[in-house]
């Protein structure tokens, strides 16, 4: 099965953003886009603006007056949705709502021919529930573009229940012929994207609502030692808190309230406040023109220590033992199998983040995952309030002479970084377990979707295969809600794992 010909028209209903973004990447392509909306005159309006995008894409050079010029003849508003009646792709990006969605698609059923492909760009609604309206839902596909759709490469392909797996291919390589990267997955709450990213905001959100740091020290956190482009505040300040928020309500009622998913109530009271983020010049940070810029936390310079002793395996820390050789600082080993810590000179010790808490031990200083500790500039330390001044110093000391600068937060269990990273990797177990999509797609649509540094399946491997689920395990044990217990999936990964290594724990 191969893409629509080029000779194919296409049409779009809905003119809004996404609308005009979906029909800017068809007629680009090479097809004759017809658009439609029901309110009288949007059409035109979006052509013209259409085309104005188009004046600006030749005034940068990424396409000739000629292309342009072309591309505009095969634009057509549409007065009347019979007007798509030879059309062979009707996209509808109407309102989010599931009666209109419905209403339209069986208004386009009666109009257009047979094999005409139906598809939405729906981000928060049920493919399924939307085809079930129609006397064929066999070709109805989720075809679902990431704003702005003229530049965001990824595009979410989305078979409902009764979505042909022809029609599903067309999708798939029409996307691709588009210039987009396609991945394929089942109808399920948020697709790909919006059901494994909730996490990234959801754990930020959870490490402020007790107060274990500030949105801007989260931020840097995530940016500087995670390697996210952006912090969870701060993005979700771009995106929007109420859309943000809304596309968190929806996978969570979807999941029937599963508490994985459950909103925050801080987030909550910021929409309430109309506190929207960017648009409304206030969110998570304040964005008037005289506003004082947030800054994260940054500890005080400290003596560097003398020497470390290492204890066990550092694990994914590893990387740290050279870059501590390489500041000059004595590097002391013990055949001793105590985890993943070191010892410093006072005798508290400094452990990579596991889910577990400092005050549950004497003297100990928890640090956080970083994607690389040779790149990252900043590094996350967790303290108690029986955790020693000169244990804090120390370890602080050290990661400053290793040319970090230091963010100090609560006793927070599985600390920034290395909680989100794990939640990220179950939901992503959990979802190819559940046929949702394949470990590639998931990685990909990751990466392209929102920007991760990684794919879950790559940092599960950078990580090792029982690292996710032994840090999650341990924050079960403290917050015995749900919201960290990891997936059956999960636990079958992380078992098969050991019993291969010949282990029966």
């Amino acid at each position: 099965m191969t893409a629509l010909d080029l000779s194919s028209p296409v049409a779009v209903v809905g003119t809004g953003t996404m609308g005009q973004g979906i029909a800017q990447v068809a007629l680009v392509a090479g097809h004759r886009v017809r658009l439609y909306d029901a309110v009288p005159g949007r059409a035109l309006e979006a052509a013209e603006a259409i085309g104005a995008r188009l004046d600006r894409l030749v005034e940068k050079d990424r396409l000739t007056a000629a292309e342009r010029d072309t591309a505009c003849e095969r634009l057509l508003p549409a007065a009347d949705l019979a007007d798509l009646a030879d059309c062979s792709l009707v996209v509808e990006a109407v309102l989010e709502r599931l009666d209109a969605k419905q209403e339209l698609l069986r208004a386009l059923e009666d109009i257009v021919d047979e094999d005409c492909l139906l598809a939405t760009n729906t981000s928060s609604l049920s493919v399924t529930a939307i085809g079930g309206a129609l006397r064929n839902p066999g070709r109805f596909v989720g075809l679902h573009f990431f704003n702005p759709a003229p530049l965001l490469p990824l595009v979410e392909v989305v078979s409902g229940f009764a979505t042909d797996v022809t029609s599903a291919t067309r999708a798939y390589e029409l996307a691709r012929a588009w210039g987009k990267t396609p991945v394929a997955c089942a109808d399920t709450p948020g697709f790909i994207v919006n059901r494994i990213a909730r996490p990234f905001y959801a754990e930020a959100f959870a490490v402020y609502e007790a107060q274990g740091a500030d949105p801007a020290t989260i931020d840097a956190i995530l940016r500087e030692s995670g390697g996210f482009r952006m912090g969870a505040f701060e993005l979700t300040d771009l995106i929007g808190q109420d859309v943000n928020e809304s596309v968190t309500h929806s996978v969570w009622r979807s999941f029937f309230q599963d508490v994985r998913f459950t909103p925050s109530l801080a987030q909550r009271r910021l929409v309430e406040s109309g506190r929207l983020g960017r648009k409304s010049g206030h969110g998570w940070y304040d964005y008037a023109h005289d506003a004082e810029r947030s800054e994260p936390h940054t500890a005080e310079e400290q003596q560097r220590p003398a020497y470390v002793v290492v204890e066990g395996d550092l694990g994914p820390a590893g990387e740290l033992l050279t870059l501590i050789r390489e500041a000059g600082i004595q590097v002391r080993e013990e055949d001793e199998d105590h985890g993943t810590r070191l010892v410093l000179p006072g005798g508290g010790q400094l452990a990579l983040a596991d889910g577990q808490t400092s005050v549950e031990f004497r003297d100990v200083v928890y640090f956080d995952l970083a994607l690389d500790y040779r790149r990252a500039t900043r590094i996350a330390l967790s303290a108690s309030q029986d955790t020693s001044p000169q244990t804090l110093a120390e370890a602080t000391g050290l990661f400053q002479a290793l040319g970090k600068d230091v963010s100090v937060i609560g006793d927070v269990p599985g600390m920034i970084v290395a909680r989100t990273v794990a939640r990220i990797v179950d939901l992503a177990h959990d979802a190819v377990a559940k046929g949702v999509a394949t470990e590639e797609d998931i990685d990909t649509a990751m990466r392209l979707g929102v920007n991760y540094p990684l794919g879950p399946f790559e940092w599960s491997r950078r990580l090792g295969r029982n690292w996710a689920y032994a840090l999650l395990d341990d924050l079960h044990l403290r917050d015995p809600s749900g919201r960290y217990a990891p997936s059956l999936a999960l636990y079958r990964h992380a078992y098969a794992t050991d019993k291969r290594e010949g282990s029966t724990s």
